[in-house]
């Protein structure tokens, strides 16, 4: 049993899996709530599901980029557990959980996050085989500096206020906004990847495990 945790922005998500079932699934936006509401929901979440902390065997966080306080307090939450329980951990990037959500596609995609100060966390994937797979490491754009890379039909999700969709959504003949449903990150992804590397044996270790932190990701607030 695996439980996955995302703080990586003012949206908290967290899940449960079986390798089977997603046994649980709940994601909602918290700004400046982070650390009162994630170890209630936690708890919530153990007393509907009836499983003891002790019976799961596996951990997936969301590394980020993201908000310094949020991606903290929800590394801390999940090295805790794994500490007291014993519990072997992986990290997944957050942009690839919101990559994970989408259906495969011939085009390039750019999935985003908020990054602070109108700013956007970006990063650009491709299909390799049957999953999308991120090209290069991420970047630190604003809307209007985004639509200018794109030179060729790109699929385009993630996290985006209204002013950034409208700006995008201009640039209507290459960049292809995703729907909002599909933009959400949701802890049911980044689960299914865990389990993935949970299995495949690629772990992290609890102790060294980091954030993953871009130069303007610190000033959002969690």
């Amino acid at each position: 049993m695996l439980f996955a945790l995302d703080t990586s922005t003012s949206w908290i998500s967290l899940a449960l899996f079986d390798g089977t079932f997603l046994r649980y699934e709940a994601t909602w936006e918290s700004p400046f709530h982070h650390t009162i509401e994630l170890a209630p929901a936690f708890e919530r979440m153990i007393k509907q599901t009836e499983v003891n902390p002790k019976e799961l065997t596996g951990l997936a966080v969301a590394l980020g980029p993201g908000s310094f306080t949020s991606l903290r307090i929800g590394m801390a939450f999940i090295k805790g557990l794994s500490m007291a329980v014993n519990i072997p951990i992986v990290g997944i990037p957050s942009l690839d959980v919101i990559a994970k959500a989408q259906p495969l596609d011939d085009r390039p995609m750019i999935a985003v996050l908020h990054a602070g100060r109108q700013r956007l966390a970006c990063a650009t994937y491709q299909v390799v085989g049957d999953e999308w797979v991120a090209q290069g490491e991420p970047s630190v754009l604003d809307a209007r500096e985004l639509v200018k890379t794109i030179e060729a039909p790109t699929l385009i999700c993630g996290e985006l206020s209204s002013s950034a969709r409208t700006i995008i959504g201009r640039r209507w003949k290459n960049a292809r906004l995703l729907p909002p449903e599909r933009c959400l990150r949701r802890a049911g992804f980044l689960a299914a990847l865990g389990w993935a590397r949970l299995q495949a044996g690629h772990l992290d270790d609890t102790a060294s495990l980091a954030p993953i932190y871009l130069s303007t990701a610190s000033t959002i607030s969690g």
